[in-house]
């Protein structure tokens, strides 16, 4: 048995002979080349200020704040006139030989700030005329000055763009340093210090590379992680909603069966009853069971498979004390005051009235251990008002509670707008916490219809 194994070969344009896989990554990297430091090279791309959202920048304000933002700015500038005053001093012509060594030193710096990859062509030009204007003929082709700046483009550059255009300019370097040498610099200069520029703007490359690919990292991150936030708390809405659907499922249920019983029953507690009227209580319940029915097919979407329908009806206000109870016996404090004339109200607040205290009682649980809670209900002209305010807790905790989930206040909320009432949540004076409901009631005749 013999085994052969076949390379696939990509046919060039115009029915040529095929491409070997080495060619195309050479022709891939070359169109990269090409992309990054050709097409794109002498784009417009001004240096923004500096984002002021840093743990020490975020503390600061007024004008110290604006100052600080274009310190990026102003580091360029520095590293720019040090390498001028570099080129100047070890320049060994007349003055204005240095002036001009110190201009194309200066100039590519300050280029960087809004042409980068223009800057480091334009270092790369500099570098040979000031090494043959200078009159310096211990070092080629870079001059101290042409060193310095050239090295602080390649620091710039890397740190405004992609790590890979940071190995475009090292590799460009080497091969265009290795040309002037080995032709316009052989026999006539002392010494050729493209190696030492190689060393020190690798190591100066690398690490500027490992910065921007981290930072490039804590942006997706971040952008992860908001785009979690996001969808936790379009989840935490939905499972609230998905709650609040099951439980009003149960009232209407409720309800409709009532109304389907006493429709069925009504006649037989009149004598002789007219047709005309039995057949509208036997139209009444058609009704009321087919709309039961399809209620069920409706919502049955929102309850889990593992979900059973509760035996006992669902808690309304006059369930409280047992509530208060329970968190009595779990070690809160708590008082219930009510005012106002007490009236039964339509189960949906009820229900949502009586989750409502659970849930900002369960809060203060969890939140404020050891402190003292009050329940104030009050029965409204046209509504139904809750205040649970919770006084600050006793106990001094430096580690954020994690025992919820997230979904008290956005479960609040949800019943809330439900009912078309309002609520405000914050902070007391004396650091405790409050919450506040209003829950807009019908009036009594429109209740009883």
């Amino acid at each position: 048995m013999t085994e052969t194994t076949q390379t696939q070969t990509m046919p060039l344009r115009g029915g040529g002979k095929p491409s070997s896989p080495e060619f195309r990554v050479a022709m891939d990297a070359w169109h990269r080349l090409r992309q990054d430091l050709f097409h794109d090279g002498f784009a417009y791309r001004p240096m923004a200020p500096m984002k002021m959202d840093g743990p020490f920048t975020s503390r600061l304000s007024g004008r110290r704040r604006e100052y600080v933002a274009w310190a990026p700015h102003a580091a360029v500038v520095a590293a720019g006139l040090l390498s001028m005053a570099i080129a100047a001093s070890a320049s060994d012509g007349s003055g204005l030989t240095a002036l001009v060594a110190a201009a194309f030193a200066l100039i590519p710096v300050l280029l960087t700030m809004i042409r980068p990859v223009a800057a480091f062509w334009v270092s790369m030009i500099a570098a040979p005329l000031t090494a043959m204007g200078s009159g310096l003929w211990e070092d080629w082709p870079w001059t101290a000055g042409s060193f310095a700046a050239h090295l602080v483009v390649m620091t710039v550059v890397a740190l405004r763009t992609r790590p890979r255009i940071a190995a475009w300019m090292w590799g460009l370097t080497a091969v265009y340093g290795a040309f002037l040498e080995g032709t316009l610099g052989n026999n006539h200069y002392a010494a050729n210090n493209t190696v030492p520029l190689l060393v020190v703007s690798a190591m100066s490359l690398l690490a500027v590379s490992a910065l921007t690919i981290r930072r490039t990292a804590q942006r997706e991150v971040t952008a992860q992680q908001t785009v979690t936030a996001h969808e936790r708390s379009k989840r935490t809405l939905l499972e609230e909603r998905t709650t609040i659907a099951r439980e009003l499922h149960d009232v209407v249920a409720h309800h409709m069966s009532v109304v389907a019983i006493q429709a069925e029953a009504a006649p037989y507690r009149v004598e002789n009853t007219p047709p005309e009227l039995e057949q509208a209580f036997a139209t009444i319940r058609e009704n009321a069971v087919a709309a039961l029915t399809e209620l069920r097919r409706v919502l049955g979407v929102v309850r889990a498979e593992d979900y059973e329908a509760p035996d006992a009806p669902q808690p309304t206000l006059a369930d409280l004390d047992g509530l208060l109870a329970n968190v009595r016996e779990a070690g809160l404090t708590v008082d219930k005051v009510v005012t106002g004339a007490v009236r039964e109200l339509p189960q949906g607040v009820e229900l949502s009235a009586y989750r409502i205290v659970q849930e900002a009682l369960s809060n203060t649980l969890r939140h404020a251990p050891g402190a003292t809670a009050r329940v104030e209900i009050g029965y409204v002209l046209g509504g139904l008002g809750l205040r649970i305010v919770n006084g600050p807790s006793p106990e001094i905790s430096l580690v954020k509670s994690t025992h919820g989930t997230g979904h008290g206040l956005t479960g609040m909320r949800e019943r809330v707008t439900m009912l078309n009432g309002e609520m405000t949540t914050g902070e007391t004076e004396d650091g405790g916490y409050e919450v506040t409901v209003f829950l807009p009631v019908a009036g009594a005749s429109e209740a009883d219809a």
